[in-house]
């Protein structure tokens, strides 16, 4: 299997347990990589046979930035079942970064990976 990656994806949105993250935008970081077959795209150089990695993008901003959640475990359950219903890709880890969560830490985060249900 072949690899489609976005690297430190950059989003403002609202996220967070307490109060204060609630009324301010935060910055998350995202690291997306995908398992595709990518040789249908690369012989007939179709990006309609590519797994674009623009579209994902878009979608991942669109779903972060409509409705907030409180957790980053949530929203990167629902980014990689979104990812596997609407893309074309058997396996998805995303990698969600938060910087100012932890002040004496660069940064802090959570990393799943979903695989697409067989059958």
């Amino acid at each position: 299997m072949d690899k489609v990656f976005i690297s430190q994806l950059h989003v403002d949105t609202i996220i967070g347990v307490y109060d204060f993250e609630k009324e301010t935008k935060q910055s998350l970081y995202f690291d997306i990589e995908m398992l595709c077959d990518i040789k249908p795209a690369a012989q007939s150089d179709d990006i309609n046979l590519a797994l674009d990695y623009a579209q994902v993008s878009e979608r991942v901003i669109a779903h972060t930035t409509a409705k907030p959640v409180e957790l980053l475990e949530t929203l990167v359950e629902q980014l990689t079942a979104i990812i596997l219903a609407e893309f074309n890709t058997s396996e998805v880890t995303i990698k969600v970064s938060k910087p100012a969560a932890v002040t004496q830490a660069q940064t802090v985060g959570v990393q799943i990976t979903r695989k697409k249900a067989l059958g």
